[in-house]
């Protein structure tokens, strides 16, 4: 991917043209060529043969996608989705294990990492619950995200970090269900079946409307770019929302469990 992205540069320099330039002649968001060109977006092949015809590379750029192995093609870093997230103008998260990363306060992020095996020293620990707070700015941008977030029941019993930090914690969410680019769900513990029954995951748009979805396991991290699969896992989310509990009952229960109902 990191290859295409300097093949790309190469041949907007040849072309004598820059970033902002190039995005400007193809009608694209900036940030997409300088994405594309550090490796940190995948180059769609849609996207490559616009680029090789106004560039005149030949069918150099498609034929790169085309022969992409499949390790290029789907990063395995989360560092890829935080920059990513940080972009994006909606995402739709499902978590059956833990609060989504953006809803997590302080304490509670500090209480999941703690348990990493193998465990993080304590400046490494400080810096990553650092990074994992930050990453909260973005339901308070000027223009945020639009966000959509189904949970699973048991994620909101478990008293993760004990007593203090869990009602914390409920609190926060609480809050944040409130806020106008948020939509939180709960999945109820009680359903028989339900369509996140594989795993966790979210979808992402971007700035200019590429859609992709990221999912995380032990082994590691995943991005799914293949349209097939991404519409896979929206179809999935959308089954999700619907058997979801309302916003409203939702917020409901997070009152029954803080004891305000």
């Amino acid at each position: 991917m990191k290859m295409l992205g300097r093949q790309l540069a190469a041949a907007r320099r040849a072309k004598g043209l820059s970033q902002p330039g190039l995005a400007a002649a193809l009608n694209i968001h900036e940030e997409t060529v300088a994405s594309i060109e550090q490796g940190r977006r995948v180059l769609k092949l849609d996207m490559a043969e616009l680029f090789d015809e106004f560039l005149e590379t030949k069918g150099m750029l498609a034929a790169g996608v085309a022969n992409l192995p499949e390790v290029d093609q789907f990063p395995l870093w989360a560092e890829e989705y935080i920059e990513q997230e940080r972009e994006a103008i909606a995402l739709s998260w499902y978590d059956a294990l833990v609060v989504p990363g953006l809803l997590q306060t302080e304490g509670y992020a500090r209480a999941l990492l703690s348990g990493r095996v193998p465990a993080y020293d304590a400046d490494e620990l400080t810096t990553k619950v650092q990074a994992r707070v930050e990453r909260r700015e973005i339901l308070h941008r000027k223009e945020p995200p639009t966000l959509s977030f189904v949970i699973w029941e048991p994620v909101l019993l478990w008293p993760t970090g004990g007593p203090e930090v869990h009602r914390e914690q409920l609190r926060f969410l609480r809050e944040c269900s409130q806020l106008p680019c948020v939509s939180l769900q709960v999945l109820p513990l009680s359903r028989t079946h339900h369509a996140g029954d594989a795993g966790p995951f979210t979808l992402l748009e971007t700035p200019d409307h590429q859609h992709l979805a990221y999912a995380e396991s032990q082994q590691g991290s995943q991005w799914v770019s293949n349209p097939d699969e991404v519409s896979i896992l929206a179809r999935r989310y959308a089954m999700l929302r619907t058997q979801a509990h309302t916003v409203e009952y939702s917020r409901c229960l997070l009152d029954r469990l803080l004891g305000d109902q």
